[in-house]
């Protein structure tokens, strides 16, 4: 090639942009607790995320709901049906499977606010992203901030199930709350602090109800309406569906996912929401069945029948898993 051809199409290049980057794979989880029958099996030596492992290793980063503090300290939260807490050696687990995890939920503070500082401490240590949750409320609603491929993607997490003690405040650690206003502030900040994709991730609807309450619908269309690409829900232990808002999915209960202690088929099932994304928003998007144990171990179902899509469209499609 002459030197003049070559310095045409080094021009045509950079006209035209960078080249297309390569797509990311991102993974979300529901409710991960990993005290109780999962703590249990951890103690010996068993591990609750191993049927998981090799879908987990393919996705580019990976995401779940932490329910529960990981710690040694506390004392558990007073008129609470069920508190938990996991013991530090449950890190063990979550280490290479999951790079981030939302504390934005109704067990976050269950050990009072000293073990949700030592949760805090251990997942800075073990190397574990953590949001819907800090030292205080600026740090809670900071958004967990993925970037590959060239592509900025800004994670929220939101808790709106009592108690609302375990919020934070400008002085107290604690989660991140569900208001209105503040969650779609956070949408637009994050949106002018540079990111290409905003997925809430919230922990929202009334427990075992298998389909969204309108509060749900509404905000998530509100969210959509603020900018956000992508909303992920989870709380109810179990599924509830998901539908396309201008093009755009809403997948509003993945359900439980390490789990254990639930006497009906609902709460033993959960899905795992795959979802590939890049500069335009969602390209496709699947969900893998779980099939949890006895001890909550989730394993994957054959022949599951899970909700599935492209962005932009407005039809759902039924997967059925492999």
């Amino acid at each position: 090639m002459s030197r003049k051809h070559g310095l045409t199409a080094a021009l045509l290049l950079l006209l035209a942009g960078p080249l297309a980057a390569a797509p990311v794979t991102l993974i979300f989880a529901g409710d991960i607790m990993l005290d109780e029958g999962p703590g249990r099996l951890i103690a010996q030596g068993g591990d609750p995320l191993l049927p998981f492992a090799a879908i987990l290793k393919a996705a580019d980063y990976r995401i779940a709901n932490l329910e529960c503090p990981i710690a040694e300290g506390g004392s558990p939260f007073a008129n609470k049906i069920f508190s938990f807490r996991a013991a530090p050696r449950a890190l063990a687990v979550l280490q290479g499977r999951f790079d981030a995890v939302s504390l934005a939920n109704n067990h976050s503070g269950d050990y009072g606010p000293s073990a949700f500082l030592e949760t805090l401490e251990h997942l800075d240590q073990a190397g574990i992203a953590r949001f819907g949750g800090g030292r205080n409320l600026a740090e809670a609603h900071q958004p967990l901030w993925i970037e590959r491929q060239g592509l900025k993607i800004a994670v929220l997490g939101y808790n709106e199930f009592k108690p609302r003690s375990f919020e934070a405040g400008a002085n107290w650690p604690g989660i991140a709350w569900s208001e209105d206003d503040q969650v779609l502030g956070d949408i637009r900040a994050a949106k002018a602090a540079g990111a290409d994709l905003i997925i809430p991730f919230m922990h929202w609807g009334w427990e075992n109800e298998t389909e969204p309450g309108e509060r749900q619908r509404t905000l998530a269309r509100r969210m959509i309406d603020a900018g956000a690409a992508l909303i992920v829900g989870g709380h109810p232990h179990v599924t509830q569906g998901a539908e396309m808002y201008q093009g755009k999915p809403i997948i509003y209960s993945l359900g439980n996912f390490v789990f254990d202690g639930f006497d009906y088929d609902n709460g033993k099932r959960g899905w795992l929401l795959r979802v590939t994304l890049d500069h335009s928003g969602v390209l496709f998007w699947e969900t893998l069945a779980a099939q949890m144990d006895e001890d909550g171990t989730p394993h994957p179902l054959s022949g599951g029948f899970t909700p599935c899509g492209r962005g932009g469209a407005e039809l759902i499609a039924e997967c059925l898993n492999p």
